[in-house]
This record gives C-alpha cells, sequence and structure tokens, in this order.
C-alpha cells in the first residue's frame, strides 16, 4: 500500500514537473511544511481555464470600489505573486510571518490565499487601545507596563484583499501604521486575490482560521 502511494506521488510531482503551466520557468509548484502540514502552491494546469466568478468582473461602482494607490504608506514594501510565494516559503513556514487576509469574514470563508488568517480591516478602524494591543500581541509584538510597545520581536506581515479596485488592505496598513507597527515589516499585496486567482494559482476554501 505504502509502495502504490509513494508511486502516485512520485507521478504527480513527475506530472507537475513536465507541465506547461509553472509558476515560473524554473519553478513548478512550491511545497511550504506549516505547522506540519504540507501545502502545495501551483498553477491550473488546464490552459483552456477561466475565471467565471465574482472576480471575472472588470467595473464596480466607485466609490466604493476605486483603483488603490500602489503605496497606501510611505515606507510599506509592495510585492505580487513571486514575492509573496516566497514569503509563505521562507517567512510563514519559518514562524517569522503572517499572511492576512484583512477582508471581510464572508469572503475569506469562501476562498483565501493559502496559509493566511483572517483578521478584518474593521477590527483596526477603532479607537480602543486594549483591541490595538491585543491585535499587536497576536503578531509578536510586546507591550509594557505603560502600554509602550516593543516591535523587536514583531513579524513581517503579507497583507491583501480583494484586488487593486479594493480598499480594504489599504486601510487596514494606514491603521496599523497609525498605531505604530513598522513600515518596515509590512508587504501590500496590491493585486490580491483576483490578481492571483487570474494566474490560477492554488487557493484554500472555507477554512477556519478567522481572528475576531
Amino acid at each position: 500500500m505504502f509502495r502504490v502511494i509513494l508511486l502516485i506521488t512520485s507521478l504527480i510531482a513527475i506530472s507537475f514537473a513536465n507541465s506547461e503551466v509553472r509558476i515560473s520557468q524554473n519553478l513548478p509548484y512550491v511545497d511550504v511544511n506549516v505547522s506540519g502540514q504540507t501545502i502545495r502552491i501551483h498553477r491550473i494546469n488546464d490552459t483552456a481555464n477561466l475565471l467565471t466568478d465574482d472576480f471575472s468582473k472588470t467595473s464596480r461602482v466607485c466609490p466604493p470600489f476605486c483603483v488603490q494607490p500602489i503605496r497606501p504608506v510611505d515606507g510599506v514594501k509592495n510585492i505580487e505573486e513571486l514575492e509573496l510565494i516566497d514569503f509563505i516559503k521562507t517567512k510563514v513556514a519559518n514562524h517569522k510571518g503572517i499572511v492576512i487576509d484583512a477582508r471581510t469574514p464572508k469572503w475569506y470563508k469562501l476562498e483565501t490565499i493559502p496559509t493566511a488568517i483572517n483578521v478584518p480591516f474593521t477590527i483596526t478602524q477603532t479607537n480602543n487601545m486594549q483591541i490595538i494591543q491585543k491585535l499587536f500581541k497576536l503578531f509578536g509584538a510586546k507591550v509594557d507596563a505603560n502600554g509602550k510597545f516593543d516591535f523587536s520581536t514583531a513579524k513581517e506581515l503579507a497583507i491583501f484583499c480583494n484586488g487593486i479596485w479594493c480598499a480594504q488592505s489599504p486601510t487596514f496598513i494606514r491603521n496599523i501604521t497609525k498605531y505604530g507597527y513598522p513600515k518596515d515589516k509590512i508587504y501590500y499585496y496590491r493585486s490580491g486575490m483576483q490578481g492571483w486567482k487570474l494566474l490560477g494559482l492554488t487557493t484554500e476554501i472555507n477554512t477556519p482560521k478567522e481572528v475576531k
């Protein structure tokens, strides 16, 4: 039985290695081990595949669905798909980074990027410092007796929402930097879910990693 499983696994790996639809020229797929679970990120290997869901739409009413600036806050790094995949492989897998889906929970429950946790942007729209402290502690920051933050152990954050027309992750970024989260520890994936899906990259559906 083990030999059969091993053979099937090997055949799958070979099929991906010979795939016409690679992530990049020398990268057919990426395997990431997160908390003992192996996640494979690859592209849909059907050259006739088309988007048919809500992400196939080109036009949305603005406001609120307006094209977002490439950099919501000066000092925040911009990344795209290859950089985000590398972030998952190097930062998330080694517990040095977190991928944050800043959308509202209903979007997150439908579909998200592998390893992402849901921290809705609405959580950051608060003047309650206890909530901000709790959030920043989740991200690895420390708070002293006077309520002052120590970000020396804070994790790097890769933040996204629905796409270049979605203001949820830019709002999230503006709010957490307002409270002092280091800009050099923040990455903005502006293309978001629409860009990720446009390239046929792996998604997770109905995953229960929601932060309330």
